[in-house]
């Protein structure tokens, strides 16, 4: 599934909110948000899919949830890292966008052992959940209609995960960008050093 025809997704700069980010200011990026939707939905999944009367296991539980956290967390950890090394952030954010690769399969794996549809990018009922997407009030409170059934419920998950890729991927292209041409924290030590000793 591909989110590029989305237009809140366009732009380097989208996976901002409109409000100004600074260091540590994890909760404005859209990454962070729909990281903590997964992290939630996932949750709720697995009490109702993947407990042990159902899955006859808690380890793919357990599994699930943790790298549903990881995605999220790493986001923040990255957020807080970014003010004194932009080469940190970059590695926990790829840590994040591994950890929820890691659960997208987790996810098509529960369908295909159940021999369960996996919805097509341009399937109806993925359209609509990408169209979710619009809303400012969004939270994973707007997706547990989709949880009553087993097939819909992971393909959401499905669709929801591709988008946080999405966000990563671009969130990641442009830090990678931005310290090519500007260097981190040591660099900008650096030519302030140089323009302290200019001045003197």
């Amino acid at each position: 599934m591909t989110y590029r025809s989305n237009r809140s997704y366009r732009s380097n700069k989208t996976y901002m909110t409109d409000k100004k980010l600074g260091f540590g200011g994890y909760r404005n990026l859209r990454s962070y948000q729909q990281a903590e939707i997964i992290y939630d939905y996932t949750c709720e999944f697995c009490e109702k899919y993947m407990t042990y009367k159902t899955n006859k296991s808690y380890r793919t539980y357990d599994q699930m949830v943790q790298a549903a956290r990881s995605g999220k967390q790493n986001i923040v950890e990255g957020s807080q890292a970014s003010r004194t090394s932009k080469k940190t952030e970059l590695k926990l954010l790829g840590v994040a966008r591994a950890s929820l690769e890691e659960l997208l399969v987790d996810y098509e794996d529960f369908l295909r052992r159940r021999n369960l549809l996996l919805w097509s990018k341009d399937s109806p009922k993925a359209r609509e959940i990408r169209a979710l997407a619009y809303r400012s009030d969004r939270s994973y409170r707007t997706y547990m209609r989709f949880l009553a059934e087993p097939e819909t419920a992971a393909n959401v998950a499905i669709c929801l995960i591709k988008q946080a890729n999405y966000l990563l991927d671009r969130q990641i292209a442009s830090l990678e960008k931005e310290f090519v041409e500007k260097g981190g924290y040591t660099e900008s030590l650096f030519r302030k050093r140089l323009e302290y000793r200019r001045e003197k």
